[in-house]
């Protein structure tokens, strides 16, 4: 397999790891995130909080995967952005350590401050997190303040504030209620009764809530400075950032849909997945409903894909300093050997998944918690 199709190859998977997080762990953060307004009893947050315990830290393996293919196939991607977006990158994390500690430990005593606190603690790890990749994703598409010496040793010129711009806030938004409409859905799957019907006026508000922002999203990027490859590039060439020239544009990032016209299918495609997850949702058909906001969620995610392609992290400082597909990559033989390892494991991560799924499926009541006090969460 040729140098070439191993970079699309890698695009193409480490983009189906992102969906494959937004999807799966994005329905327990919509839950968590849900949690403290679903839930009026503390056996209601318990049936919410069991709908997804038993999965969640399976579910952390899109994310993990997506870490380690993201350190192996792109080095250049993940030593720039996780030097440039350090303190996001922190701010993520600690959020994100109220998930294990507050599952663990919420239901332990039987005090009302105690697990209002912990409830409050599942909120701020299930709904800080996708706020900040999602405006990590929107600085992505305004450029990021970056440059490389002769060495390809990389500077960040940033600061952590600069990060929290309008845009970049707008598509926090996105984010975030791609999520929460995601674990609305997801809800409404596994409950009955009061907890049912807050998931789907719920899932109502936060589906047309994301598609109103990612429609306002995409408006807002048609007028800003997009990226564009000025000079002949080498697909099969050895990766080297420094070997090309940029330009910026303003619109540049439509230019995708003008020359390859499938894609706009992409962002019309997510426009009709939010549309048909809202009606759903309005139907009660809860199972499309939650098909419906995962197929959003792909598209929202492929939508930022198709439109940069192929830069990957774009230099606002040093256009030419750019990391695209072609250029930011590891080595042929890398690639190939991390293709294999993934042919074999991608499979099993699915299998076992749908077999747990499968195992533990089934609607989570009040009457359930009550009856099984000692053994759930």
């Amino acid at each position: 397999m040729d140098y070439e199709t191993l970079k699309l190859i890698w695009w193409l998977l480490i983009g189906v790891l992102l969906i494959g997080f937004a999807i799966m762990d994005g329905h327990d953060m919509g839950v968590g995130t849900l949690l403290p307004f679903v839930g009026r009893t503390d056996l209601e947050r318990r049936a919410v909080i069991n709908t997804v315990a038993p999965h969640w830290e399976g579910n952390q393996v899109w994310f993990i995967t997506a870490g380690g293919a993201l350190f192996a196939a792109w080095p250049l991607v993940y030593a720039t952005a996780f030097s440039g977006f350090y303190w996001a990158m922190m701010a993520a994390l600690w959020a994100l350590f109220f998930r294990p500690v507050g599952f663990t430990y919420r239901s332990k005593i039987h005090n009302a401050a105690w697990r209002s606190s912990w409830d409050w603690g599942l909120f701020i790890g299930s709904a800080v997190p996708p706020v900040i990749f999602g405006v990590a994703f929107g600085n992505l598409l305004l450029g990021v303040p970056f440059h490389f010496n002769d060495l390809l040793m990389s500077t960040y010129t940033g600061s952590f504030w600069a990060l929290l711009n309008p845009f970049a806030l707008l598509a926090g938004v996105v984010s975030l209620g791609m999520i929460t409409f995601q674990g609305a859905n997801y809800l409404m799957m596994r409950t009955e009764g009061g907890i049912y019907r807050r998931a789907r006026t719920a899932s109502l508000l936060f589906g047309v809530l994301t598609f109103v922002t990612f429609a306002l999203a995409g408006w807002w990027v048609t007028g800003i400075d997009g990226y564009v490859i000025t000079s002949i590039i080498d697909p099969n060439g050895p990766p080297d950032p420094l070997a090309k020239t940029v330009e910026t544009a303003v619109g540049a990032w439509m230019a995708n849909y003008h020359t390859h016209t499938w894609t706009k299918w992409v962002p019309i495609a997510t426009f009709a997945a939010l549309a048909a997850g809202i009606l759903f949702a309005r139907l009660n058909k809860a199972g499309l409903a939650f098909w419906s906001s995962s197929a959003a969620c792909a598209g929202i995610i492929g939508t930022a894909g198709v439109s940069m392609f192929p830069f990957i992290m774009p230099s606002s400082t040093d256009p030419r300093s750019s990391l695209t597909v072609f250029d930011a990559v590891s080595s042929h033989l890398t690639l190939g050997l991390m293709l294999g390892v993934t042919v074999i494991f991608m499979p099993l991560i699915v299998i076992y998944t749908s077999w747990a799924y499968k195992v533990m499926w089934g609607k989570i009541t009040t009457e359930f918690i009550a009856a099984n006090e000692k053994s759930v969460y």
